[in-house]
């Protein structure tokens, strides 16, 4: 009897020594400090702010980072604890708040205002900081394209440019780099604006949902079943019209009279785009990389680079050619989708943009591409780890 006692005192002892084993792992699991450790500040709405723990100065260079459709500021955490892992004492990281879960369907503009409402805030919660830089993921890349519009200010006490011998007024559409060079993103100077998987030309048509394999009944099914993500569903087809304006997104491939799109994007240091190449199923490589089909490069052309495993290696682009077709293309558009889609290309490619080209060809995880160039989930994505590295090593401080 003592014996069966003993016998289940073991038993028992080892299963606490299992459960707790496992409790133990879960609470890694839960804690996703990733073996980095930082200070956060969580404020009454749930926006995250992220220091290194090991900084020992005031950090002046403000990061948002913002999630796509029915995303969250945790789908950011293991990106954040990098970016801070490498520059403990320059960055403040903030993963945004304000456009999560369901609110990601209330449309482009009525993010876009929320998240400059809550930059601004938390910039008044840093008086120390200098600089700006904003990463986006998916949707995430088109509401931090709008919010910067609504927080871009321009000095235009004594500016003129100087062409030729001839003055010319600050007021004009023509931008010259003295005037640009002023432009502030809600009073700090604007550094990095990086997206990652965006859908920069909108999603309608042209093959760019990928799922929908090109078959044009299923674009054209996705098209009038957009409404199932409601007023943002209108505005990544281009189904939206207000007052006789074009849609939304073709809109903010150019300055307005009250939002300067293009003129906000110009003031960043640097404007970077991540596209995927292969088995992004929600988001394709051509309005990712905001160029046309005929202008991606051939993949048997595409090398693998050894430091980044994933990271295609750039090909120089001859720009004279490309100039060339883009009339060709323009006069040969015969649909209102390819001319909406030419009028963004157009506007958008006024500005110098680095285009970085990510294959997962070859990854357990190629099917979850969307989320995995952004390590969404460590445990899910974590094939991505090289591409948010390159971010990193590329990053301008």
């Amino acid at each position: 009897m003592e014996e069966e006692k003993e016998n289940g005192g073991v038993e028992l002892s080892n299963a606490r020594i299992k459960k707790n084993k496992k409790s133990n792992i879960l609470r890694c699991f839960r804690s996703l400090d990733y073996g980095y450790p930082t200070v956060e500040e969580v404020d009454n709405h749930g926006n995250v702010d992220m220091e290194s723990a090991l900084n020992d100065k005031h950090p002046t260079h403000l990061v948002v980072m913002v999630n796509g459709l029915i995303g969250s500021a945790k789908n950011w955490r293991y990106c954040a604890k990098q970016f801070l892992k490498e520059f403990p004492n320059d960055l403040i990281v903030h993963c945004s708040k304000c456009n999560s879960a369901l609110a990601t369907l209330d449309g482009v503009d009525v993010m876009g205002s929320r998240l400059a409402d809550e930059v601004i805030s938390v910039i008044q919660r840093y008086p120390n900081l200098q600089k700006i830089s904003f990463i986006g993921h998916s949707l995430g890349g088109l509401i931090a394209r709008y919010a910067i519009a609504k927080l871009y200010t321009q000095d235009y006490t004594n500016q003129a440019c100087q062409q030729n011998g001839d003055v010319k007024s600050v007021a004009s559409n023509d931008l010259c780099p003295e005037y640009i060079a002023n432009g502030k993103i809600a009073g700090l100077e604007p550094i990095n604006f990086i997206t990652i998987a965006s859908p920069h030309l909108g999603s309608r048509g042209h093959r760019q949902v990928p799922m929908f394999c090109g078959v044009r009944s299923l674009e054209r099914l996705g098209f009038y079943t957009s409404v199932i993500i409601k007023r943002t569903g209108r505005h990544v087809y281009l189904k939206d019209k207000v007052n006789g304006q074009p849609p939304l997104l073709v809109q903010m491939a150019n300055d307005s009279e009250d939002l300067k799109f293009i003129s906000a994007l110009q003031s960043f240091k640097r404007r970077v785009v991540y596209a995927n190449v292969l088995s992004d199923h929600l988001v394709g490589w051509s309005t990712s990389s905001i160029r046309r089909r005929s202008e991606l490069p051939k993949l048997k052309n595409l090398a693998r680079s050894a430091r980044y495993p994933h990271i295609l290696k750039e090909v120089a682009a001859n720009t004279t050619k490309q100039e060339g077709s883009m009339d060709q293309q323009a006069n040969g558009h015969k649909t209102r989708t390819a001319t909406m889609e030419e009028t963004m290309i157009r506007g958008l490619s006024k500005l110098s943009w680095e285009r970085v080209d990510v294959s997962f060809k070859g990854s357990r995880q190629r099917y979850l591409a969307h989320n995995t160039i952004q390590v969404n989930n460590p445990w899910m994505n974590s094939d991505g780890a090289d591409v948010i590295q390159h971010m990193i090593d590329n990053f301008s401080v």
